[in-house]
């Protein structure tokens, strides 16, 4: 495609807030990020419901993984459709293909239906998630992002005390249907805002799009999770079905890897696994992503079917985690600028795995105080681990190369998501058998998943260490005032604006 448009200076005003000459377009971000976060928090709390609604409660699992895996294989693809088509068209694309799951979601007749309908779901998530993050990249310079942190934290914050409140009350008292519609005015309302607010320069060309890659990553994943989720369920993890499905999906990735090694413009560049950095970090986003999805799933079971509390008390337990997480992200700016990127993933990781620790304490006597009390404790931590070490891969790229960046993390998050919605899953089938849930039982699963979750916040920390000290060259830098963000040009071929047409008011 064409690679270089004369480039826009860059906005002279520092400011950062919503105000600010720059402020439409992050309130259009924030409000996209807003779905993905409600989403992320609305379902977990109304799983008892829907099982007890549509039946299903072993194949429940499958609501959060074929979701994560829709998800993270479509995230390297639009990352790449990021830079050949801009980010504008992508992002609406998502919002679209969100809001017709939402409906459909809403529609299911049984949990097969559902979960099929989560598929279409996830493929919009897949969109705006990493097209959100990669556009404050543009906007904002490693310093600005700092600040800007605090903004979409907000909005997770919001949405870990709405999501969950919402779950609960619509599954408790009007009908579990609603967590998915009432996805619809949120998608048209970010539809119109991204539409009337972001805009962008970009000029078009003939683009590459690697089919190959995207076909063979889509399939090898697919076999691999399903392998994990019903290995041990539908069929004996030693039988040949199981050496097949598992057996076929890594096949299909080993040759993934061999295709990208010689495709002109591959879906997933292999070099972002030769950069310390960028593996030190992927790995680590794989980490959260596995803690995430097993807090998010187990703790509102447990809550209610061993405490014995509804989905609206459960769902106040888990909003700790999810409230722990934007608070010291918020914070988490000043941490890396003042003491580093790899300080701050280690103490972030070292809360986590003291937060996981405590899980271990907990029994059918616990209290949800104490329960909502751990969670949040490993919200902290996510916080001064997830977005700092995101932003430290990012800023170690220019412009080219940080919509990739970018979709990788996002998509090594998600896909430790999908192995932990698989593994945890069977763990839990395995232990518990049927669709009964025996309190005895289910707490003997969740806390083998318990630990589980403390061997991942050990890796974790080993992980952090690792991080090169070389990263936390940008924070000095961005400490004095400039960034390579900064002395870098702006990449040619997409230059976002904003409403303002005058050169001094692009980006």
């Amino acid at each position: 495609m064409g690679e270089r448009l004369e480039y826009a200076e860059q906005v002279t005003d520092n400011k950062v807030g919503l105000r600010s000459e720059r402020g439409p377009v992050l309130a259009a971000v924030m409000l996209s990020t807003a779905l993905i976060a409600i989403d992320s928090t609305i379902i977990a709390t109304a799983v008892p419901s829907i099982v007890k609604d549509i039946g299903g409660f072993t194949e429940f699992p499958w609501l959060f993984s074929i979701y994560l895996l829709a998800q993270a294989v479509s995230v390297p693809i639009y990352g790449k459709l990021n830079d050949l088509f801009g980010r504008k068209p992508v992002i609406l694309w998502g919002i679209g293909l969100f809001l017709l799951g939402s409906i459909l979601c809403g529609a299911a007749w049984n949990m097969l239906s559902l979960i099929i309908f989560r598929v279409v779901q996830g493929l919009g998530a897949g969109a705006i998630m990493p097209t959100t993050i990669t556009i404050v990249g543009d906007l904002y310079s490693v310093r600005e992002r700092a600040k800007v942190q605090g903004y979409v934290a907000s909005v997770w914050g919001i949405s870990s005390v709405v999501g969950p409140t919402l779950g609960g009350v619509f599954s408790e008292w009007i009908d579990w249907r609603w967590i998915f519609f009432v996805n619809i005015p949120l998608c048209l309302l970010a539809g119109a805002m991204i539409m009337r607010r972001f805009h962008e320069k970009m000029e078009r060309g003939r683009p590459v799009i690697d089919y190959t890659g995207a076909a063979l990553l889509t399939a090898g994943l697919t076999l691999v999770i399903l392998g994990v989720l019903e290995g041990g369920q539908a069929w004996a993890w030693t039988s040949p079905t199981s050496l097949i499905v598992l057996g076929g999906g890594l096949a299909l990735l080993v040759v993934f890897g061999f295709v990208e090694r010689s495709a002109p413009a591959p879906v997933l560049p292999l070099w972002v696994f030769r950069r310390r950095l960028l593996v030190t970090s992927g790995q680590i986003a794989i980490g959260v992503g596995v803690i995430l999805l097993a807090l998010s799933a187990y703790i509102p079971i447990f809550v209610q079917d061993v405490l014995g509390h509804g989905p609206l008390v459960a769902g106040f337990a888990l909003a700790a985690l999810t409230l722990g997480w934007p608070i010291s992200a918020s914070q988490a700016g000043r941490v890396y600028l003042r003491v580093g990127f790899r300080v701050c993933a280690l103490i972030g990781t070292f809360l986590v795995l003291i937060g996981t620790s405590l899980l271990l304490l907990l029994d059918a006597e616990s209290s949800v105080l104490t329960v909502g009390a751990f969670c949040l404790f490993i919200g902290l931590g996510m916080g001064l681990t997830a977005a700092p070490t995101l932003i430290a891969a990012q800023s170690s790229v220019g412009w080219s190369d940080r919509g990739v960046v970018t979709a990788n993390n996002i998509f090594l998050r998600s896909l430790g998501s999908a192995l932990g919605a698989a593994v945890f899953g069977a763990i839990a089938n395995a232990i518990i058998g049927n669709d009964t849930v025996d309190p005895a039982r289910l707490t003997t699963a969740v806390h083998r998943i318990f630990i589980g979750m403390v061997l991942v916040a050990v890796a974790m920390l080993i992980l952090a260490a690792l991080i090169p000290k070389s990263a936390d060259a940008i924070t000095t830098t961005a400490e004095a005032g400039t960034t390579p963000d900064e002395r870098e040009p702006a990449h040619p071929s997409t230059t976002p604006v904003t409403d303002d047409p005058t050169p001094s008011s692009t980006h």
